[in-house]
């Protein structure tokens, strides 16, 4: 039998949990349509940026004019290179005769000195004291004419003996001996703050560099602002110390020069020199300032009657040599 007391608290009880739990799903429910639609949408976590990639180490240079193969198998082996000046002159002297060496090499340091000159030859100036050559004997011989100074052609004539030693040399031959010594003269070039760098690719720079040395015609003027004398004409005087002097022994020895230098290119390298260009004619040395292109390179037209185009070195802070 039921209690109606009892009846309807339990029916109150039911009724309080029924609202309670519909409160709850109702609150729920709101929440849960407040944070979909009206809250704010939290930023995104910062990224970092990618870290850029590191450039690839730059290739080392290729060699441009390998020596061949063969001539780096040495028979014998080589001398230190501090101790290479008697395998030095003793190729020489095979080749060019006792006397001349005697005469005209330097007997010390001569790999070393070739060297340095070599690489200076395309450059401002050559160190004087480091030339494997003995200076050429007498000084510089002149014209003199009120206060114009030119070049005598007596001049030429000092060369004369060292000539006959370069019209007797075989190009071939000093090839082979170049190839055979070649490791030394390797190591001096980079003992002289080139390592990686290829001798004889500068070795070709150098010729090519004198190949192009302008043929001057007609009296070459000089001033001499201090102890030796410099070309009047500024463009002449800022060519390669190369250039400079081969103008200075005139122009038939000139020629032989280019002749052997020729022979020679031809038997450390396939490629052909680079001097065979069509020449242009040059302006007189009293023409207007040279124009600028359109690079903003300075144009150098060199005095009338001169042929080629000289190459334009970094300068060398090195003494320069007497005419």
């Amino acid at each position: 039998m039921w209690n109606k007391a009892t009846d309807s608290e339990e029916s109150f009880r039911d009724k309080a949990i029924w609202w309670s739990a519909g409160i709850v799903i109702a609150a729920a429910i709101a929440i849960g349509v407040y944070y979909r639609y009206y809250s704010p949408v939290p930023a995104p976590p910062a990224q970092h940026p990618a870290a850029a990639p590191q450039p690839a180490a730059p290739p080392a240079p290729a060699i441009q004019h390998p020596v061949p193969p063969a001539a780096e198998q040495q028979q014998t082996p080589l001398p230190p290179l501090d101790q290479s000046d008697p395998v030095v002159s003793d190729s020489l002297i095979g080749l060019l005769g006792k006397p001349a060496v005697a005469k005209f090499l330097v007997q010390h340091h001569v790999i070393r000195d070739v060297v340095v000159t070599v690489d200076n030859l395309p450059r401002k100036k050559v160190a004087a004291e480091l030339r494997p050559l003995q200076p050429t004997p007498g000084d510089t011989a002149v014209d003199t004419q009120g206060s114009s100074t030119t070049l005598s052609q007596q001049n030429y004539a000092r060369y004369a003996p060292l000539m006959d030693v370069v019209r007797s040399a075989d190009p071939k031959a000093l090839a082979a001996i170049y190839f055979r010594l070649y490791p030394l003269f390797q190591q001096a070039y980079e003992n002289l703050g080139y390592p990686g760098k290829y001798f004889n690719d500068r070795m070709v720079q150098a010729i090519d560099s004198v190949l192009a040395t302008p043929d001057v015609q007609g009296p070459i003027e000089l001033v001499r602002p201090k102890v030796f004398y410099q070309f009047a004409d500024p463009r002449l005087e800022a060519l390669p110390a190369g250039q400079k002097l081969l103008i200075r022994m005139g122009p038939q020895n000139a020629s032989l020069i280019k002749s052997k230098l020729q022979a020679f290119r031809a038997a450390i390298t396939a490629q052909p020199p680079q001097m065979s260009q069509p020449s242009q004619a040059a302006p007189s040395p009293a023409a207007a300032p040279p124009p600028q292109d359109n690079s903003g390179a300075q144009a150098n037209p060199l005095p009338q009657g001169t042929q080629a185009t000289p190459s334009n070195p970094p300068p060398q802070n090195q003494a320069p040599p007497p005419l």
